[in-house]
């Protein structure tokens, strides 16, 4: 991999400033800089024939949940123990009733035995969420294979008063797709076809239970890419993506899923389908009450199928790893690639040097694109385009004038996908190396882009030695994913954390979920972000169409208001 070595501080006063550019324009050159001036645009989609580079792809079912122990029996009552924003007298509620036989009877009458999933290795897994931080009780898993049978379902468990919680790809991180208690779990993972595809407009309609890089797969073969990319891709379903508003790599490029979400169908409590599948790009016919349904996780409905709007797949690449001496540098590059490059800007991550000791200690394989030693903060920039030699030639400008301007002291560009690859899985790796390296306390928040970082200093000074402060995220939509990791979980630092960050990030008129949502863990945190008459009125939104609250109770808002 070849690569710049020379601070940028020193190319201002360098004598050799002429003749770098002249390499930066010259493919022949080689020059230490030779590595700005080509991109992997004709290989990368020669091998790959996708625009956006991915790392190999992680299994997040793959933990061993064995080790989680059993469970607590059919009482309902949980005796783990969480380690998150759960409030301490939170109980099972006396309104819903507990799973007979006569219920099991039916529902294998309406999905067949198969479907109908009592095996306690089966559960142990869908019972706990992919951290093995949340855990429930639950003793059904029903599989249901179409919008009738999900109807069939939910009517009969509104009658009954059984609480259910839906569960896509259960790769979430707030507790919000795992029972809390002996929930019945719905898994969408049988509906998973693609219904159609408009070749002209780019318009897919699919059922929920999609998982998120097959879809990108189907995509990749009719010229058109999926506006969403996350790091669980190969395990997540596009339902619950879209039913946690999911946001991911894409969003500066493509936005949020409120706006490539045409339209979808879900299932109320008392089994009413609502067809909202819509597939037009204009639609004033009252009240757009799909985005009611995105986001709002499972707790209003269940999401059977969705039409999307597809961006159609561009022909030119180019990803830099850079290194930056401090925040400030990364907000002005920012700024910079916003001006520059924005036609062609389709991701720009940060993170810490934290992060990066973490990935390079804890996941096999992985190396410092940029050694010998650790820089206080990297960023990842990608582009896209429809013209190779125009983005090549933009992003060189870029890249050169932002080293000239101090703002880049080092920096590679990926030669080929295996490159590619290896700088997206740094990024996209840190989750799973902060869990191999003990316990971590995690929070998703929204916070202006200049403010972002101070709070990671602050939870520094707070906490000392006894943890280490972690802080990356998409720096392009002002997201910071906080993480403060321990050998093990410590109620003396958690006190520390909580509620300081929350009342942090209300100070500072952040938000405090900003793309994983709110689940179990931050359900009784909600007023830090939202007016007590938002809560309220999301509230009497709930009561009206979930009236006995059997869909995915104690998530979301706080149980108080609802059950």
């Amino acid at each position: 991999m070849e690569r710049c070595s020379v601070a940028a501080n020193r190319l201002l006063r360098n004598h050799r400033k002429r003749s770098v550019l002249r390499c930066l324009l010259n493919p022949s050159c080689t020059n230490e800089f030779q590595f700005f001036a080509s991109g992997f645009s004709s290989s990368y989609l020669l091998e790959r024939g996708h625009p956006t580079p991915s790392h190999p792809p992680r299994d997040y079912k793959s933990w061993d949940f064995a080790r989680m122990g059993r469970y607590a029996g059919s009482t309902g009552q949980n005796k783990y123990r969480f380690y998150s924003s759960i409030p301490a007298d939170l109980k099972r509620s006396l309104r819903f009733s507990s799973i007979t036989s006569d219920d099991i009877a039916y529902f294998k009458e309406i999905l067949g035995e198969k479907s109908v999933i009592q095996d306690e290795d089966r559960l142990l897994a869908a019972n706990a969420d992919w951290m093995n931080k949340y855990k429930g009780s639950s003793n059904l898993l029903l599989q249901p294979r179409s919008t009738d049978e999900v109807s069939k379902i939910l009517k009969y468990c509104n009658s009954r008063c059984l609480a259910v919680v839906p569960q896509g790809g259960n790769t979430g991180l707030v507790g919000g797709s795992v029972p809390v208690f002996d929930e019945i779990i719905v898994s969408m993972a049988s509906m998973d076809k693609v219904i159609s595809f408009d070749e002209v407009s780019g318009i897919l309609v699919c059922e929920a239970g999609c998982i998120l890089e097959n879809l990108g797969s189907f995509l990749d073969t009719k010229g058109f890419t999926m506006p969403l990319d996350l790091g669980a891709k190969g395990t997540c379903q596009i339902g619950g993506n879209v039913s946690t508003n999911a946001g991911g790599l894409r969003l500066i490029r493509y936005g949020s899923l409120h706006g490539t979400v045409l339209g979808l169908e879900a299932v109320l409590a008392n089994g009413t389908v609502l067809d909202m599948l819509g597939t037009l790009r204009k639609d004033n016919t009252g009240y757009d009450l799909k985005h009611l349904f995105i986001g709002s996780e499972g707790s209003l409905g269940i999401v059977t199928k969705v039409s999307l709007l597809t961006p159609p797949k561009l022909a030119s690449v180019n990803l830099a790893f850079l290194a930056c001496e401090d925040y400030l540098s990364c907000q002005k590059l920012l700024m910079e690639a916003k001006r520059k490059l924005g036609d062609i800007l389709s991701a720009f991550e940060f993170l810490d040097s934290n992060s990066l000791d973490l990935v390079l200690n804890h996941l096999e394989g992985v190396r410092n694109p940029l050694p010998p030693s650790l820089h206080n903060f990297y960023v990842l920039i990608e582009t896209t385009g429809s013209d190779e030699s125009y983005d090549k030639e933009k992003l060189e400008a870029f890249l050169l004038g932002s080293m000239q301007d101090g703002l880049i002291s080092d920096g590679a560009l990926a030669q080929d996908i295996n490159q590619a690859s290896a700088f997206w899985h740094i990024r996209e790796g840190i989750p799973e190396a902060l869990m191999k390296a003990g316990a971590v306390y995690k929070y998703d928040l929204s916070l202006p882009v200049e403010k972002m970082y101070d709070l990671v200093k602050e939870m520094r000074i707070r906490l000392g030695s006894s943890a280490n402060v972690v802080g990356y995220g998409h720096l392009g939509d002002g997201n910071l994913h906080l993480n403060i990791s321990l050998p093990k979980y410590d109620d003396a630092v958690f006190a520390q954390i909580e509620p300081y960050v929350y009342e942090w990030t209300s100070k500072h008129r952040g938000s405090i979920s900003a793309e994983h949502g709110m689940g179990l863990m931050k359900a009784s945190k909600i007023y830090y972000s939202k007016a007590p008459e938002t809560v309220h009125l999301m509230a009497s939104i709930k009561k009206l169409v979930d009236p006995n609250a059997i869909l995915n109770p104690y998530k979301v808002l706080p149980p108080s208001l609802i059950i």
